[in-house]
């Protein structure tokens, strides 16, 4: 049984979102079995291309959900369906015992992505960390000291977008 977790950034531009999605596909199915399993905040971006290319792959998905607040508070009207829809799809879902959505949340979140994880999927640039935890950096270096193998997906020609949409779960990622 395969189960990969995933961790990546939310700010890719249009065109990055392309390259990304095709480039899971092709690591998903290198990892894929009879019983492939994806983890998932199902955050915008790098998270729900997973959790969707997962679903497409006939695997199970877990979703996390770091907060009690989360869906109401962090996550944008352009993105809700999306979240609805993937979690509607989980197998299961997990919602870590936070009210308020905050990086002790996120971190919480992310440790139960890394518990679950026989591999880990980042769609990283390969910046290092900020420093302020909970990032998706952070999140590689973590599962790089666990000795889980980190796949990097960051297709040639992947961008990401603005500064002010330099943000995962309402922090810089």
């Amino acid at each position: 049984m395969a189960t990969l977790a995933v961790t990546g950034h939310i700010d890719l531009t249009d065109a990055t979102t392309a390259l990304v999605r095709g480039a899971l596909r092709h690591v998903i199915t290198q990892h894929r079995d009879d019983e492939l399993t994806g983890v998932s905040c199902i955050a915008a971006g790098a998270d729900s291309l997973f959790a969707e290319a997962v679903l497409e792959a006939g695997g199970r998905l877990i979703v996390v959900i770091p907060s009690r607040d989360y869906r109401e508070a962090k996550v944008k009207p352009a993105h809700a369906d999306t979240f609805d829809r993937l979690c509607l799809a989980a197998h299961e879902t997990l919602v870590m015992p936070h009210e308020t959505a905050n990086r002790a949340a996120y971190e919480a979140a992310n440790a139960v992505l890394l518990e679950r994880a026989d591999r880990l999927v980042a769609v990283w640039d390969g910046a290092p960390p900020s420093g302020k935890g909970g990032g998706t950096a952070d999140v590689v270096v973590a599962a790089r000291e666990m000795g889980i193998p980190v796949d990097v997906v960051w297709p040639e020609g992947a961008r990401r977008g603005g500064e002010a949409a330099r943000c995962q779960w309402g922090r810089p990622a």
